[in-house]
């Protein structure tokens, strides 16, 4: 039984991802700390833990271990496969396709112990990520799709291909906003609502197609303050590409705030497969010289998405992760993106989460404290959706998760 719960909490890391803990970490919020027992079983399983969140990892994000299916690099280029490229020109013709269906992201996933297909049918199609996290359980994912109309005609390949790998579910999270009529066309197809979500349902997009000086004015003025005072006071900000020390940041961070991060290779990865073709940015915030924090944000066409951030102790009076945060949201300006994707705040109505971010600390509260200061529309999208093919191998899953979670 330890070796199981060891490779279940691989599997599901905290409900209140890593990627999430990320960003609460750069904007200088502490996280609640886990019990020293939890912490010892995290270090177990990989030292130093690999917490991502969910918004970059399904199931195991915080504890990936580097597989044998590296993607072939040439000259820092990925060298795709032709299925991969025929995927790469479907997506062409899809420019809102999400950045987690792009071959890029399959690259980066299989590298760390998932397996990417593609299926496509007529205008519609999905990247699906496998994974056997126990002997027995084949779990299949689509993160952020399927894409097109897909219902119904896609949905008898995805059986099949799922079916083919003894999947005993397949978990969708679309890419689009609730909506009770796409709700029920799902639960009409056979869909569930999950149990639990991969990516963060509820998210701020910032609009980026104003002028600089207007989308400053949509900010709340205590940002727009310390963005203006992390520059009087000598914080600078500009592109960087030391991996290892961004690395060395993130772990930093997740060991001060209580969170995983991933190994330095998969960062390397995801830096090598999305930045030279412009994809993604690495941007620190530095003060004479030393750097203070950096945050990782990528882009697809018309937007772009906070991932990963991290940041020192040091300094943090000079608030040079909301520098930071406004320099990425230009660079995503000027690559032509008119939507910023904050990444992630408490899943509750506009409402609750005015009336409630000043008394509560808890989960992604700190977060949510620091992003809505960027201005933005609080959006939630249709959540995760799960197809069951194994109803008993189902049901011992989500036990074990629960397990998991409660522990």
């Amino acid at each position: 039984m330890p070796v199981l719960r060891l490779r279940i909490h691989a599997i599901f890391h905290a409900r209140s991802s890593s990627k999430h803990v990320q960003i609460n970490a750069s904007s200088g919020r502490r996280g609640q700390r886990k019990p020293d027992a939890q912490r010892a079983v995290d270090a177990a399983i990989e030292v130093p833990r690999s917490p991502h969140t969910p918004a970059a990892d399904p199931y195991g994000i915080t504890c990936e271990r580097p597989s044998v299916r590296r993607p072939v690099m040439l000259y820092n280029h990925p060298v795709f496969t032709e299925t991969q490229k025929s995927w790469e020109a479907f997506l062409a013709t899809h420019p809102d396709a999400h950045l987690l269906q792009t071959p890029e992201w399959g690259a980066l996933k299989a590298a760390f112990g998932w397996q990417a297909e593609h299926v496509q049918h007529g205008e519609a199609g999905a990247q699906i990520l496998f994974r056997r996290p126990l002997p027995g359980f084949t779990l299949a994912y689509i993160p952020k799709g399927p894409i097109g109309p897909w219902l119904p005609g896609l949905l008898p390949l995805l059986d099949q291909r799922c079916r083919k790998r003894r999947c005993f579910m397949l978990k969708i999270e679309p890419d689009e906003n609730w909506d009770p009529q796409s709700k029920a066309m799902l639960m009409e197809a056979g869909f569930t609502p999950a149990f639990q979500t991969i990516q963060p349902p509820r998210t701020i997009h910032v609009d980026l197609t104003p002028s600089e000086d207007e989308i400053l004015a949509n900010m709340k003025q205590k940002t727009r303050y310390n963005i203006r005072l992390a520059s009087r006071r000598g914080v600078r900000v500009r592109a960087w590409s030391d991996l290892d020390q961004f690395a060395q940041m993130m772990a930093e961070t997740a060991e001060r705030d209580a969170f995983g991060a991933h190994s330095p290779a998969y960062y390397r990865l995801a830096y090598d497969l999305f930045h030279p073709k412009g994809g993604c940015e690495l941007l620190v915030a530095e003060y004479e010289g030393s750097p203070l924090a950096a945050v990782m944000v990528f882009r697809r066409r018309r937007r772009a998405w906070y991932l990963y951030g991290a940041s020192h102790k040091a300094h943090r009076e000079k608030m040079p992760t909301y520098l930071l945060q406004w320099e990425a949201m230009r660079w995503a300006k000027q690559t032509g993106c008119e939507l910023y994707d904050l990444w992630g705040i408490p899943d509750e109505e506009p409402e609750t989460l005015e009336a409630q971010f000043q008394s509560r600390g808890d989960g992604l509260w700190g977060v949510y404290r620091f992003k809505r200061g960027f201005g933005g529309e609080v959006v939630r999208s249709i959540g995760a959706w799960d197809r069951i093919y194994d109803p008993l191998r189902y049901r011992v899953f989500k036990r074990l998760y629960t397990w998991v979670a409660e522990r």
